[in-house]
């Protein structure tokens, strides 16, 4: 039970903070819900996409094969399905009415998928496993999910903007879940030394993307946040 409790902590604290700092107007707790459990659910299909991309992988060296299960097998295709989620509950709702509503539900879709997934790894590793992942693994996929929601909450709210952020929104969590992987699957001495500092990387990151949306209404003109 302790090791269970350990593997939920850290995604029920970074939800109650991330549910807090929205300051303006709190998101339908019922919305929330159904984000938490969207991103529980694509885990399903994520699993199959994920076994038949590996079973697609041609020959590779072992750096080819590292960046490609990061990036393609894991990156991609985690952060599409969770985008889609993401944009399939909130991008008509009119609950969506502040930048920092994208970061909020963002946030909910990919913990309810890390939090699954965090289970399962510490129920299998024990409370090691949860104290490591609980500081790594858990805050940097809500960092992918802040990063999502910073750049679609600005696609949402400035119309003219909307194709590049969109891209952004998908892209980025992509390339950021990608690097996190690719440093702890090449299995290379010296870049496992860059784990750490890029790990901080992703938490000065997300604090600053958060700070930026959640000090700002829906009425302050872009051109004055910058």
């Amino acid at each position: 039970m302790a090791v269970l409790l350990a593997s939920v902590a850290p995604v029920l604290i970074i939800l109650f903070y991330i549910y807090f700092r929205d300051k303006y107007d709190k998101e339908p707790l019922g919305l929330l819900l159904k984000a938490l459990l969207m991103g529980i659910v694509i885990i399903v299909p994520v699993i199959f996409i994920e076994r038949m991309l590996m079973n697609l992988m041609p020959q590779l060296s072992k750096v080819a094969a590292a960046a490609y299960h990061a990036f393609v097998v894991a990156g991609s295709t985690e952060e599409l399905f969770k985008f889609l989620a993401l944009y399939l509950l909130v991008w008509k709702s009119p609950s969506f009415d502040e930048k920092f509503d994208g970061i909020v539900y963002a946030v909910f879709v990919s913990l309810g998928f890390a939090g699954v997934e965090n289970v399962l790894y510490v129920m299998d590793g024990g409370m090691q496993t949860a104290l490591t992942r609980a500081l790594t693994a858990v805050p940097a996929h809500a960092i992918f999910g802040i990063t999502m929601g910073y750049y679609l909450g600005i696609a949402h709210m400035y119309k003219e903007l909307q194709g590049p952020y969109l891209a952004r929104a998908l892209l980025v969590p992509i390339l950021l879940h990608g690097i996190y992987d690719f440093i702890l699957m090449v299995e290379v001495g010296w870049l496992l030394l860059l784990f750490i500092p890029y790990v901080i990387a992703l938490y000065i990151m997300g604090i600053k993307k958060i700070k930026e949306h959640s000090d700002t209404s829906i009425f302050k003109p872009m051109e004055e946040e910058e």
